[in-house]
């Protein structure tokens, strides 16, 4: 049985105006939730849907750490480390689930 992996990840809107930053053990099952509207609260009023930057980790302690450092950064940062894997903003998700 292989360890388990952590995922830090950004998601946005529609229209890329709205970053949320977060940490799960499960990358699709959580993006998923996101897309759905599963997850009550800032996500789901503002309809963050789009998978745009995910990276793994080794343990939940570095990535709840790397989650503090990215939500601790600027704007402009996190659209630098968004931009240094996605150019293009693409959503990440449908290339996870097929």
């Amino acid at each position: 049985m292989g360890e388990k992996q952590y995922y830090v990840y950004i998601m946005t809107n529609k229209h890329n105006t709205v970053l949320h930053t977060g940490v799960t053990n499960d990358i699709i099952r959580r993006a998923h939730e996101h897309k759905e509207g599963l997850v009550k609260g800032f996500t789901k009023r503002y309809n963050v849907i789009n998978l745009v930057f995910y990276q793994e980790c080794n343990s939940s302690i570095d990535a709840i750490a790397e989650e503090k450092r990215i939500k601790g950064g600027s704007r402009k940062k996190k659209i630098a480390l968004i931009e240094s894997i996605n150019p293009e903003w693409i959503d990440l998700y449908p290339k996870m689930v097929n």
